[in-house]
């Protein structure tokens, strides 16, 4: 579960780095794309951020986590970012 939570977070990172280098205005439809089949895709639903972590913990549906889980959460999405950021500053390394 946390390592989806970790590509799932790193994957929505580097599609807005992505699209915000080479087409901005496909932003918008890129992150609703990823983020549609991400959740359809990977076990955790592909919270991603910790925003909707946070409001996922306060709701009691099938895509709703338990608050005990939070941390663990967190902790994978920042692991994430940290991998995508780094994948993304290789990418966009100018020579």
């Amino acid at each position: 579960m946390w390592i989806a939570e970790i590509v799932a977070t790193a994957g929505l990172i580097t599609v807005i780095g992505c699209c915000v280098r080479w087409r901005p205005a496909s932003t918008p439809f890129a992150v609703a794309g990823y983020v549609t089949a991400a959740y359809w895709f990977f076990p955790s639903t592909s919270l991603a951020n910790p925003a909707v972590t946070l409001a996922r913990s306060l709701t009691d549906t099938f895509s709703g986590i338990r608050p005990m889980d939070v941390p663990a959460f967190l902790v994978a999405q920042i692991a994430g970012a940290a991998m995508a950021t780094a994948f993304l500053g290789w990418l966009h390394h100018e020579k």
